[in-house]
C-alpha cells in the first residue's frame, strides 16, 4: 500500500505538527498528545473534552474551536488516548464551571475516561460523561460491549458545544448531550476495507464484488455481505435500518458521511437517494450535512446519521461554530 507517511511509528505526531502549523487558533501539544483551543479555559462556560483513535479524522481534533469542542485527545490508530491525556485536557479547559467528557462506546475509551473523571475529581474538577453509542447496525462488536458511537458524535459535540457557548451549567449541557445521542442513529456501508499504517495492507477481506452493511469505523463486521449495489439500493437498506429504530416524529438532521475514500460526486449522489427514500417515508429533513467527518483511514464507504431534532436543538445546531473541520455562522 503506498501511504504519505514517513514512517508507521511517527503518524498521529507527524499529522498533530501539522494540524498545529495550519491552525494557530489552536494549541497541539505533540508530545503529551492534547488539543486545545487557544482562549481555553474560557470564563464562565462548561469545558467539553472529547477524543479517541487516530483515524478518524476531522473527529475529534478537527473538532476544537468556538461552539464546539474545548480540547481533544488522540490516540494511536484506532488505539483510545490513555487517561493522562484526558486529565490533562481537562485541567486545561476547565474555567470552574466543570466538563464534559463526550465519550464514543467503545471499551478502551470508556474504560480510560472513566478513569480519567475518577482522576479529574480528585483534583477538584467538576466532570460529567456522555456515552456516544448511535450506531443500529450490532450489538456488539469487536471492540465493545453494547452499540457503537459513530456519526452522532459530531452532532453531540456540535449541539453540547453550542449550549456551553451559551452558558449553560454543566448539567443542562450534560441533558442537551444526551438528548442528542437518545435522538440519533447511524448505519454504516463499507466498500472496501481500510489499511492501517502499521500493518499497510487492509484489514479484513472484502472481494471486489462485494460490500459490507452495518460496518464500524474501525473495520468491525456489519450485519452481512452483499453483492455490490447500486447507490438508491445502498440508501433503501441505510434509511430502513436507522428510520425503523429511531421512528422520528420530527424533522431529522442528516449527515451522509464519508469513510475517507468516497468522491464527494458519490457522497452526493447518495444524499440524493437517501432523501428520496425519506420523502417516500413522509421524514422532514432540517438540515444536511455530506462530507468526510467521522471517517475511518481509506475505507470506502459512507455512513447515514439522523438526528431528530425539536426547536431547542435545531436552534443550537444551527449557531456559530468554528473549527478546522466544522465551519458556519462566523
Amino acid at each position: 500500500m503506498k501511504m504519505l507517511i514517513n514512517v508507521p511509528e511517527t503518524v498521529v505526531a507527524d499529522a498533530l505538527r501539522g494540524l498545529a502549523a495550519a491552525h494557530p487558533e489552536l494549541t497541539v501539544d505533540v508530545e503529551n498528545r492534547v488539543i486545545v483551543r487557544r482562549d481555553a479555559p474560557v470564563a464562565g462556560q462548561v469545558g467539553l473534552v472529547s477524543g479517541g483513535g487516530s483515524g478518524h479524522e476531522p473527529l475529534h481534533g478537527g473538532f476544537v474551536g468556538p461552539g464546539m469542542l474545548s480540547a481533544a485527545c488522540p490516540g494511536e490508530v484506532f488505539t483510545s488516548p490513555v487517561p493522562d491525556q484526558m486529565l490533562r485536557a481537562a485541567a486545561a479547559v476547565d474555567s470552574g464551571a466543570g466538563v464534559l467528557f463526550i465519550v464514543k462506546n467503545y471499551t478502551g475509551d470508556v474504560l480510560n475516561f472513566d478513569m480519567a473523571a475518577e482522576m479529574a475529581e480528585d483534583e477538584g474538577i467538576q466532570v460529567a460523561k456522555v456515552l456516544v453509542n448511535d450506531d443500529v447496525a450490532v450489538t456488539d462488536s469487536l471492540y465493545t460491549a453494547g452499540r457503537r458511537g459513530t456519526g452522532a458524535t459530531l452532532f453531540v459535540e456540535k449541539i453540547a458545544g453550542a449550549a456551553a457557548a451559551e452558558g449553560m451549567p454543566l448539567e443542562r449541557v450534560e441533558a442537551i448531550a444526551r438528548q442528542v445521542n437518545e435522538s440519533s442513529r447511524s448505519f454504516g456501508i463499507a466498500l472496501s476495507a481500510c489499511s492501517t499504517p502499521a500493518k499497510g495492507s487492509p484489514t479484513f477481506d472484502l472481494p471486489p464484488g462485494e460490500l459490507e452493511l452495518g460496518i464500524g469505523i474501525h473495520g468491525e463486521p456489519g450485519r452481512e455481505r452483499r453483492a455490490m449495489m447500486t447507490s438508491g439500493e445502498i440508501a433503501e437498506a441505510a434509511v430502513e435500518a436507522v428510520v425503523e429504530d429511531l421512528q422520528p416524529r420530527n424533522p431529522v438532521l442528516v449527515l451522509v458521511n464519508g469513510m475517507g475514500a468516497t468522491p464527494l460526486l458519490e457522497l452526493y449522489g447518495f444524499n440524493a437517494e437517501v432523501h428520496r427514500v425519506l420523502a417516500q417515508r413522509g421524514v422532514p429533513v432540517a438540515r444536511v450535512l455530506v462530507g468526510n467527518y467521522v471517517t475511518s483511514l481509506d475505507m470506502a464507504g459512507t455512513s447515514l446519521t439522523l438526528c431528530q431534532v425539536d426547536e431547542e436543538l435545531l436552534r443550537l445546531y444551527d449557531a456559530p461554530v468554528k473549527t478546522p473541520g466544522l465551519r458556519w455562522g462566523v
